[in-house]
């Protein structure tokens, strides 16, 4: 028997690879990994109902094809995500993942998604790692870099006058972005108290003796959750929000924390890059729907669950439903041809947002709820700190 040459067997391969380009998958699986237990749950369930709306408005379908989404509880514990990324990659095979909301949870599931070359769309955390140095072709966020909106406070405070600010956030990666991002802002005053607590803490009286005793005039906290609803309870029974104007990030103000702390959140401004009521189409649709659907105001966590939804649509129709080329998915991704509820969206080279934010107050609307109103943009087309630190190609 007379054998064939091997180069001649793979440039055959080659050209019949050439000649039959991958069928379209037959339905897209999606791992939903996010916090669905525990202080943190209600920022994730937030997230899984935004994007199951979303699903409700395709029909069932990314991009044309059936959506399979198998939803699992991180317990907001690196050590349980990282197996149960394991079990998503390997024994379910998914083709997308996304849902994480803590940073270190995602700084611990990062490499094994990376690796396993599944697109990972992260609806919220946002590391500084993965935006510089360690930014990676298969991680795309549709919310922001974790420093934005605490840089967008730090301009707020700094322009408002305050000249002596006391910082509070939890002891984790997000935590230190936020006070790096906001002192990057604040220019012209002092720092007189810089405070990183336990993460997942809720009495906070040692904190607010320390701060008391610091004597600020603006007091400025990064606390998601659980943390946030505690800690404003408690900073309203000191007494302290009479001498000292209380600042947050969009997390630690949003509908979930107004839900359950009530009037003491008047007054209470805070920066988001998305608001309840930003006047688009999409955005209409998106807090009606969500109001009918669930009984209650979106927060930004739900608006970045829908748009995460819709980018993984927009990428596999772009591809005419082959996800299994994945330089075509990224470069359908990168494009982001969907209509966001924030409004104009677009990528940066290291797949974090370039967009607006916008200042809020906590206020009474005109039907008696306690809810936020946006008072003007504190940033237009914002890009993150450490993009010039990301080699991406």
């Amino acid at each position: 028997m007379r054998l064939i040459p091997r180069t001649l067997v793979c440039a055959a391969l080659t050209a019949c690879a050439l000649a039959n380009p991958a069928l379209a998958a037959d339905k897209v699986k999606i791992g939903f990994l996010s916090t669905l237990s525990g202080p943190g749950a209600g920022l994730g369930i937030d997230i899984r109902d935004g994007f199951n709306l979303a699903l409700k408005h395709t029909g069932g379908k990314l991009g044309g094809l059936p959506a399979e989404v198998i939803v699992a509880d991180d317990q907001q514990s690196p050590d349980a995500a990282k197996q149960t990324t394991e079990r998503l990659l390997k024994r379910d095979r998914v083709d997308f993942m996304t849902g994480v909301v803590f940073s270190n949870v995602m700084l611990a599931v990062g490499q094994p998604i990376f690796d396993n070359q599944t697109f990972y769309i992260s609806a919220n955390a946002g590391p500084s790692q993965y935006a510089g140095e360690q930014c990676n072709p298969y991680f795309f966020n549709v919310a922001w870099q974790n420093d934005n909106l605490h840089e967008a406070v730090g301009k707020t405070v700094a322009d408002k006058g305050f000249k002596r600010v006391a910082l509070l956030a939890p002891n984790y990666p997000a935590g230190k972005d936020a006070l790096t991002g906001f002192k990057r802002f604040y220019q012209g005053g002092e720092v007189v108290s810089e405070i990183y607590t336990r993460l997942g803490q809720l009495d906070y009286a040692a904190e607010l003796a320390q701060v008391r005793a610091a004597r600020p005039d603006a007091m400025y906290i990064f606390l998601p959750g659980g943390m946030g609803i505690n800690f404003i309870k408690q900073y309203v029974a000191s007494g302290m929000s009479k001498d000292t104007t209380l600042f947050g990030p969009g997390f630690s103000a949003d509908e979930d924390v107004i839900r359950a702390v009530g009037e003491p959140m008047l007054g209470m401004f805070n920066t988001s890059q998305w608001a309840h009521d930003l006047d688009n189409p999409q955005n209409k649709r998106f807090v009606a729907d969500f109001q009918k659907e669930y009984g209650r105001l979106p927060s930004l966590y739900a608006s970045q669950g829908y748009d995460a939804a819709m980018l993984i649509d927009a990428a596999v129709r772009d591809v005419k439903g082959r996800i299994e080329d994945k330089a075509a998915l990224r470069k359908a991704l990168q494009a982001a041809n969907f209509k966001s509820v924030r409004g104009a969206f677009k990528f940066n080279t290291n797949q974090y947002p370039i967009q607006d934010y916008y200042l809020r107050i906590v206020h009474k609307d005109s039907q008696g709820r306690i809810t936020n109103r946006t008072l003007g943009t504190v940033f237009k087309n914002h890009a993150d700190a450490y993009v010039g630190a990301c080699k991406m190609k």
